[in-house]
C-alpha cells in the first residue's frame, strides 16, 4: 500500500475533529468536507448561501493547492446543503470558481452540518501534473 500523506495549510480552517485537512495517496487527493470558516479568525462566514459557499469554495482551493493540486483538477465533488431551496444560488457561486470545468458532483440536503453551517463541500481531485 502506498503512504497517506497528510495535508495541512494554515490558509484553509484546521480540522475541528480528528480529521485531516486532506490525504494524498497515489495521485489522488482526497479532501474532508470545508464549510464557511474564516481560516484566520476561525469564525463562521456569515451571510446567505451565496457568502457561504463562496467561503467554503476558496477554503477547499487552499487545502487543494496545498496538496498540489486546484479547482482544474477535481474529479467529483460533493455538496452538503442544510436547505435544499438554497441549491440555486449555491450554483451559480459554484459555477464562478470552477468556471468551464465540469467536475462530477452530487448535491444532497443534510438535517444538520457542522456548526450548524447551511453548505459543507468535499471533494476528490487529482494531483497537478
Amino acid at each position: 500500500m502506498s503512504e497517506l500523506q497528510r495535508v495541512h495549510t494554515d490558509q484553509a480552517p484546521a480540522a475541528i475533529g480528528p480529521y485531516s485537512q486532506a490525504i494524498v495517496v497515489d495521485g489522488w487527493v482526497y479532501c474532508s468536507g470545508q464549510i464557511p470558516l474564516d481560516p484566520t479568525s476561525g469564525e463562521l462566514v456569515g451571510g446567505d448561501i451565496a457568502t457561504q459557499t463562496h467561503q467554503s469554495l476558496r477554503n477547499l482551493a487552499q487545502v487543494l493547492q496545498a496538496a498540489g493540486s486546484s479547482l482544474q483538477n477535481v474529479v467529483k465533488t460533493t455538496v452538503f446543503l442544510s436547505d435544499m431551496n438554497d441549491f440555486a444560488a449555491m450554483n451559480e457561486v459554484y459555477a464562478e470558481h470552477f468556471g468551464d470545468h465540469r467536475p462530477a458532483r452530487a448535491a444532497v440536503q443534510a438535517a444538520a452540518l457542522p456548526k450548524f453551517c447551511d453548505v459543507e463541500i468535499e471533494c476528490v481531485a487529482r494531483v497537478a501534473s
